[in-house]
């Protein structure tokens, strides 16, 4: 089977030309050899009116082709004065197209940030876009409307929380695109797109030689439509442009931290897909619509690699998935009683389970089996509130789960997080736990290489009955969880992160990087992988709920500050006050940008609509063409591959979303090193992302003398590294440890705003008196606190420096002191010379016997070290074993690994 790789996108750089009539966009790659030219007629007032020649240029060639525009496009002949083509901005990639009631814009990327590098694929964040009207002034047909249709499109703002890759697709996890890499390709009429390239274009260094040349399969997929939140408006040109000008943006989250390992660097990678479908806000959003479409949808992708080997051929690669969503049922909370927390209604009765069945069947193609439900919601109140939800979706899990074989049943667990956490007896964290690892056991996780050896060797119990599927490569993760609470925002992201946590001492074990799989609290490692789960929750609820988290992580733990309390509190009533206020405005922003709403001159105006209910209802404004089975619910072919993902099947159908071209080895477009190592342009060691990104070695591990560099070291609270580099502008995790001392006991869960997800006035009244403490605080005197805020204890010189420098030192340390000194005060007199040097031995030089082996040794030069014959045969047969050629065992060499294995392991 011939080598695969993924396409990459050979438009990275535009220029926007405009003429009175006609805009050319020109493209190119990022080392500017290859070129494309889209025109974009300027007449029509409109109609989109797009030419692509599909021809690749030259530079010198598009430099010509600009020249002649320019001196077609003036006045007058010969005058030089006023251009006929001027420049009107420089971009990186186009969004898409959209129309209103006038003519159509085009949105542009101008400004991207690097986020993460997965496999040498660099993954950007929009910075900044900008939207150009394109038909001239002298075509245009005003309307009153438009200016105000554009305010609503730019309230999304495209700088928050987009990204997009030239190279990796986003919208599909790490697992669907390595399978896509090593499934099978045949050369058939329509897939494959043969590229030749000629001698200037690549160099082969076997073509002299008479030896063929590699040939590559360069896979390029369709991308998911769910999470891809552009495709609406690229949907007008998708059949006319070549693929390189189309560029798939998701919204969500994406993260990147370097986790370091003894020096080992350990890419840890948290990506959120948002889900463009029934997409919204808080309250305006809730349940699922009639296509089996939830609300606040997002899968969550943890991705482990060791970073020391770049390609996805060569290197090692983990990933897991975990999903969030609104519970699947017709329900809705009515906002008009301006309400804190609006009560919960059932829009419509489903005794079938309908809409729970097109989603299930969603998941079942996506992620396979078994799907389990972790439904974190409430189950005793006094007033029935969120109760509602579960004694709707438990009967509705086992109406499906009597149609699936028993194999590939739903699992359901209902838990209510939220009374667990009131209680003084249960700890919330170690509950959790239980599930996760039961969780994790049961769907797998993905990695893409085999068992290490010394996983045989030193077995772990847990390890034996993973779940998932074992392949020749590796594994699968098959089947996936689905947690949700009412809201999916603060109590689902301590779940996640639990269940995270689990599956990262997994990939960690499976990638040979710890000798167990578990990790403890407290260590760098668990505190970078909380914080990159604690900056995707807060960033997922900024976009769904108006404000960050309320409830964190520390917040369970009961070790949160007392300074937490009142950021709690703020972040509850700006969350109320988005609700209330501004989150109409952001769901009309919303379906505008999605073009679930399209303005028409027949239709009413977007804020003239008192409901957008039948926006995301289809069937409300069709007839149904056919009824779905409520016995044979899921789609066909899904249940004859179970528990594998139906969309990861090579199949004939999802052949069909796969594009396959044949290109030289060397071909620009396959050729991932060039892309991402950029050889042809000067870069700053000091401006790369991986320097700038989060290192758990620097941000973390404590910085004194004596401590475990380890990153699974258990370190004690007030040992980090954020304590010495200065105070954390987001936690100000300094402040908050000195005053831990002298403070009132951390909130507890019933001490927090009844506005919250989490709690509620009737349950503080059954527990109101459950109120615990994290850590015992003894009271002092007032003015003995005070004389120990003004006179802090000062740091011990042992704890930095390894010794202490206030006991006298020995007359033997001080001497070598001396002489160390009077060596380095005269080694700036030794003067480099191009004659032989003078043996002088001057009294004030201190002569030192060479110890080493080189025959010159300073600071200038050495001699080259003689290598003996046996040395080099040690070196020769190590370059050899590199290249596949090992030499038989000798009776020493079998003496010497039994000695190693009986003193090693036994």
């Amino acid at each position: 089977m011939p080598l695969t790789a993924a396409v990459i996108s050979g438009l990275q750089k535009l220029v926007l030309y405009e003429t009175r009539a006609r805009y050319f966009l020109v493209g190119s790659n990022e080392a500017q050899t290859c070129h494309r030219v889209l025109k974009i007629d300027r007449t029509e007032p409109k109609d989109l009116v797009i030419i692509d020649d599909k021809h690749v240029y030259s530079q010198q060639e598009v430099r010509e082709l600009l020249g002649r525009l320019d001196l077609g496009n003036r006045t007058k002949m010969g005058q030089k004065g006023s251009s006929g083509l001027s420049r009107a901005v420089s971009a990186c990639g186009i969004v898409g197209f959209v129309r209103f009631l006038e003519g159509y814009y085009l949105v542009l990327i101008t400004k991207r940030r690097k986020m993460a590098d997965i496999g040498g694929h660099s993954i950007y964040k929009i910075e900044d876009t900008t939207m150009i009207y394109i038909p001239n002034d002298s075509v245009r047909v005003t309307h009153p409307d438009e200016a105000r249709y554009v305010r609503i499109f730019q309230n999304v703002d495209l700088s928050s929380n987009f990204y997009f890759s030239y190279s990796y697709d986003l919208s599909h996890s790490l697992q669907y695109n390595m399978c896509v890499l090593r499934a099978p390709y045949e050369s058939e009429e329509g897939e494959v797109e043969v590229t030749t390239t000629s001698k200037q274009d690549s160099f082969d260094i076997f073509e002299d030689e008479g030896l063929p040349t590699q040939v590559v399969q360069g896979i390029k997929n369709e991308p998911y439509d769910k999470y891809v939140w552009n495709g609406r408006l690229l949907d007008k040109v998708k059949d006319t442009l070549h693929p390189d000008w189309l560029l798939y943006i998701i919204h969500g989250f994406c993260g990147q931290s370097k986790l370091l390992i003894y020096g080992r660097p350990v890419h840890v990678s948290l990506i959120a897909r948002r889900s463009s479908r029934f997409a919204g806000t808080r309250f305006l959003k809730r349940g699922a619509n009639c296509e089996g479409d939830v609300a606040n949808e997002v899968e969550t992708e943890q991705i482990i690699h060791d970073a020391s080997v770049m390609s996805f051929r060569a290197g090692s690669y983990s990933s897991y998935v975990q999903v969030r969503g609104s519970v699947p049922l017709y329900w809705s909370q009515d906002i008009s009683t301006m309400m804190p927390k609006p009560p919960i209604r059932l829009d419509q009765a489903d005794p079938y389970a309908h809409v729970a069945a097109l989603h299930f069947d969603q998941m079942l193609r996506r992620f396979g089996s078994p799907i389990i439900i972790l439904n974190l919601v409430k189950k005793r109140e006094k007033r029935k509130h969120e109760k509602i939800l579960s004694d709707e979706l438990y009967p509705a899990v086992l109406n499906l789960n009597q149609f699936l074989p028993p194999d590939h049943a739903i699992d359901y667990i209902a838990w209510d997080m939220a009374r667990y956490t009131k209680s003084k007896l249960c700890n919330v964290l170690d509950r959790l736990s239980m599930i996760a690892e039961n969780v994790v056991k049961r769907t797998g996780f993905f990695v893409n290489r085999s068992d290490f050896h010394c996983h045989s060797l030193r077995p772990d119990e847990r390890w034996g009955d993973l779940g998932g599927r074992l392949t020749s490569t590796g594994r699968l993760q098959t089947g996936v969880l689905r947690t949700n609470c009412v809201d999916c925002l603060d109590r689902t992201n301590t779940a996640q992160f639990m269940v995270g946590k689990c599956a990262l001492a997994y990939q960690l074990f499976a990638l040979g990087m710890i000798d167990k799989p578990k990790l403890q609290f407290d260590t760098d490692c668990v505190r970078l992988f909380e914080e990159l789960y604690e900056d995707h929750g807060d960033t997922l609820s900024l976009q769904y709920g108006g404000s960050q988290l309320v409830h964190r992580v520390k917040t369970y733990r009961k070790i949160a500050p007392w300074t937490q309390h009142s950021k709690d509190i703020m972040q509850t009533l700006s969350r109320y006050y988005s609700n209330a206020f501004s989150d109409a405005d952001r769901q009309d922003a919303i379906n505008l940008f999605l073009q679930v709403f399209q303005p028409g001159e027949s239709k009413p105006h977007l804020w003239e609509l008192p409901t957008d209910f039948y926006l995301h209802q289809s069937n409300t404004l069709s007839l149904l063409q056919e009824r779905r089975s409520y016995t044979y619910w899921w789609s066909e072919g899904v249940l004859s591959y179970l528990p594998v993902p139906y969309d990861e099947v090579p199949c004939e159908e999802n052949r069909k979303k796969v594009l396959v071209k044949r290109v030289n080895r060397f071909d620009d477009s396959i050729d991932i090193y060039t892309e991402f190592y950029k050889p042809y342009e000067l870069t700053s060691f000091d401006d790369t992302f991986c320097i700038s990104m989060t290192n758990s070695a620097r941000e973390f591990m404590p910085k004194t003398v004596g401590v475990d560099p380890s990153p699974f070291t258990v370190r004690k609270p007030e040992e980090t590294g954020k304590s010495v580099l200065g105070k954390s502008s987001k936690d100000e995790t300094v402040l908050q440890r000195k005053t831990a001392a002298s403070a009132p006991p951390p909130p507890t869960e019933e001490a927090v705003s009844s506005s919250s997800e989490d709690d509620s006035e009737e349950d503080r009244e059954d527990d109101g008196s459950a109120s615990q403490r994290s850590t015992p605080i003894k009271l002092a005197e007032s003015g003995d606190a005070v004389r120990a805020q003004e006179d802090p204890q000062p740091q011990p010189i042992k704890e930095p420096y390894g010794l202490n420098l206030s006991e006298p030192l020995a007359d033997d340390d001080l001497l070598i002191y001396h002489r160390f000194a009077h060596l380095g005060q005269n080694q700036h007199k030794v003067e480099k010379s191009n004659s032989q040097p003078e043996h002088r031995h001057p009294d004030h030089i201190i002569n030192l016997a060479p110890v080493s082996y080189f025959g010159s040794d300073s600071i200038y030069e050495v001699c080259v070290p003689r290598v003996s014959g046996e040395s080099r045969e040690l070196f020769e047969a190590h370059v050899q074993a590199g290249h596949g050629a090992v030499r038989s065992l000798v009776r020493e060499d079998t003496l010497m690994y039994r000695e190693y294995i009986k003193n090693r392991y036994m």
